[in-house]
């Protein structure tokens, strides 16, 4: 999304003295007595006019100095930047409390599996300032909560409304992997990854792990693998297989402390090249004001040759 700024807000207000200056500070001419003053033409209109003419002349002085911008906050310069999908098991085992166990025992605030998951990606997509992020959540099937995108705030508050069950209470592996694939159908970045987390085993969908892996492996893109509860759980020996035919990784969580350690080193094996909040793209079009200044300066002093 693009907005117009000034680089120096603070000079505009040099228009002030500038403009009640010229209207104040005016000239005296010394009278000079002609007889034949027919010959004197005052022209007034003209005087009028080169006053109007001096008056935008300091004004687009005044706004070029300002520098007026137009920020792009959508694409900061993120020709080095990655995409990323997160595919969030919502299946009925994610329901399951007990995994931040060291939390619970000090807080005696129990969460469940999904709502773990969910607050640790929430983490993750706040660290990936550089990246575009999508968020695609299955069990029976699998859906895109959240299109590829450059808003972070938009996918957290996206990522805030989607509950377990939403998609069923079945593990449809294959159909993450497909419809993940499929949110990168717009996508033009050089590295796609999939970060796919799961507590059970595939045992739904129309598509198997095995033909979406393909399609993944066409595309070029990368999967990172997640088990996450008791060891067993899920299926280690399918997710060892995504991460490792894709180029990814397989890791795997007991814990909430475990899981976000595996976003964090995630995070530092596809770290963007861009890191700072404060890297915009930036138009600037201050020369267009010079040149209308000067357009106007040249008018002047060709009337005041002609004279």
């Amino acid at each position: 999304m693009d907005y117009y700024s000034f680089e120096y807000p603070y000079l505009i207000f040099l228009l002030f003295p500038i403009i009640y200056c010229l209207y104040r500070c005016k000239e005296r001419l010394k009278p000079i007595y002609f007889v034949h003053l027919h010959f004197l033409s005052a022209k007034k209109s003209f005087y009028k006019l080169e006053w109007i003419i001096k008056v935008a002349i300091f004004i687009l002085l005044a706004i070029a100095l300002a520098s007026p911008i137009i920020v792009d906050r959508v694409d900061p310069l993120n020709r080095h930047g990655k995409d990323i999908v997160l595919a969030i098991d919502a299946s009925g085992s994610m329901n399951s409390s007990g995994f931040d166990f060291e939390s619970e025992e000090k807080t005696s605030q129990r969460l469940s599996r999904f709502e773990i998951a969910k607050l640790v990606a929430t983490e993750f997509i706040q660290k990936r300032v550089g990246d575009n992020v999508g968020v695609v959540l299955y069990g029976d099937f699998a859906f895109i909560a959240s299109p590829i995108t450059f808003e972070k705030n938009i996918i957290v508050e996206m990522l805030s409304y989607l509950t377990q069950g939403m998609a069923g209470q079945n593990t449809a592996i294959g159909e993450a992997i497909a419809m993940s694939v499929r949110a990168f159908k717009h996508s033009k970045a050089k590295s796609k990854i999939i970060v796919l987390l799961t507590d059970g085993e595939h045992n739904s969908g129309d598509i198997s792990p095995k033909d979406a892996l393909v399609l993944a492996v066409k595309e070029n893109i990368k999967i990172y693998t997640i088990g996450m509860g008791n060891r067993g759980e899920a299926d280690e020996a399918l997710l060892k297989t995504i991460a490792q035919k894709s180029g990814g990784e397989f890791f795997y969580a007991t814990n909430a402390k475990e899981l976000r350690e595996i976003y964090e080193s995630i995070d530092e094996l596809e770290s963007s090249k861009i890191k700072s909040r404060d890297y915009l793209l930036k138009e600037y079009y201050y020369y267009l004001l010079l040149l209308a200044a000067l357009a106007l300066l040249l008018f002047l002093i060709n009337r005041e040759i002609r004279k």
